[in-house]
């Protein structure tokens, strides 16, 4: 049966990148519990995967994630509507799909950056997953790869996508991907930034939905590119510091509410960690996504410590959470501390 997707928009305004061995099932729940209005993507799930995988276990989650997009990688059009019919019918919200990663294994694969060399194919994919759904089938792109020109290029692969596959979402990761002497880490760091190139993009293509993605740090920054694009995406800013997202809903999503602070949603998580504990899931693979959430305030080391020391041991519970938040205080927060922007 098909998940009911909730009345806000799918398209938010922020959204949280998705990142391999980041965005699983345990941080989208958590993330979700500080913001019910960000934007949140899987991390990316191969069309081998979903079409010979266990798909519980691959595309499962749970309701309280929506609204929530699945990123797909592939480059063949029949196995990518295939995979996409089956996700619409799992109940997500958005399908896209992925011609940004630089990894070996993806390039291998032939999907991911290296599909920025094939824009006909794109818009193949892309037409073949939006004959089999009524879900948005979206492109998550860089701003060029190796010696792909630079601005003929991206120009050229954004309308033929939009033309020729109908696509017009587009989140653009506003940096090279060099296939060839860097890593994908090095791909996320050392290619500069560019944002004028894709404000160029969104200037070029009005009518496309332009969602700007790379280096995005905070919530006010966030508000300033807002001024220029329709979307802004965090990436591991938001992974290793959530809680900059506890302002999203009070901002940018219409909700006149903000988390009170970080040891309530913790509180609020802890029945999911219980539930979890007893299916069978060890604490660790709940916990590693919780280390950065007390970023910068007095305690949180002695958090962080608490929770890589005992977290990991065999028969850890809840009552590590709950004695890992007794190590900050939660006075801090009780005024909004770090809820609040200055646009």
């Amino acid at each position: 049966m098909m998940t009911r997707i909730p009345a806000y928009p799918a398209r938010a305004p922020i959204s949280v990148a998705p990142m391999m061995a980041c965005t699983d099932r345990h941080a989208r729940y958590f993330l979700r519990l500080i913001s019910r209005t960000v934007g949140l993507y899987t991390e990316m799930v191969t069309t081998g995967a979903v079409i010979h995988g266990d798909r519980d276990y691959l595309l499962g989650f749970d309701a309280s994630e929506q609204p929530l997009a699945i990123q797909l990688g592939g480059s063949d059009p029949v196995a990518l509507a295939e995979c996409a019919r089956i996700a619409e019918l799992q109940g997500y919200a958005e399908i896209n799909l992925n011609v940004g990663c630089p990894s070996d294994r993806v390039r291998d694969g032939r999907f991911g950056a290296c599909l920025m060399l094939e824009p006909e194919r794109v818009a193949e994919c892309v037409a073949a997953m939006r004959e089999v759904v009524t879900i948005p089938v979206t492109v998550k792109t860089r701003i060029g790869v190796d010696d792909m020109p630079h601005w003929e290029g991206l120009r050229h692969f954004i309308s033929t996508v939009a033309e020729r596959g109908g696509c017009r979402d587009f989140i653009v990761h506003a940096r090279y991907a060099w296939l060839q002497g860097l890593s994908p880490r090095e791909n996320r760091e050392v290619p500069p930034l560019d944002y004028a190139v894709v404000t160029r993009l969104k200037a070029a293509f009005p009518a496309l939905h332009i969602v700007l993605n790379g280096g995005v740090q905070d919530l006010h920054a966030a508000a300033v590119h807002l001024r220029d694009f329709d979307g802004v995406m965090i990436g591991r800013a938001a992974y290793y510091n959530p809680w900059i997202l506890a302002g999203v809903d009070r901002h940018f999503g219409a909700l006149d509410r903000a988390p009170v602070s970080p040891h309530a949603v913790l509180r609020d998580y802890l029945p999911y960690i219980q539930r979890e504990l007893d299916r069978g899931t060890r604490l660790i693979h709940m916990s590693r996504h919780l280390a950065g959430l007390f970023q910068g305030v007095p305690g949180a080391r002695r958090y962080r410590r608490w929770l890589s020391e005992k977290a990991p041991r065999p028969g850890a519970g809840t009552e590590v959470i709950e004695q890992a938040m007794l190590q900050v205080p939660e006075a801090v927060y009780l005024d909004g501390y770090n809820t609040e922007i200055a646009v």
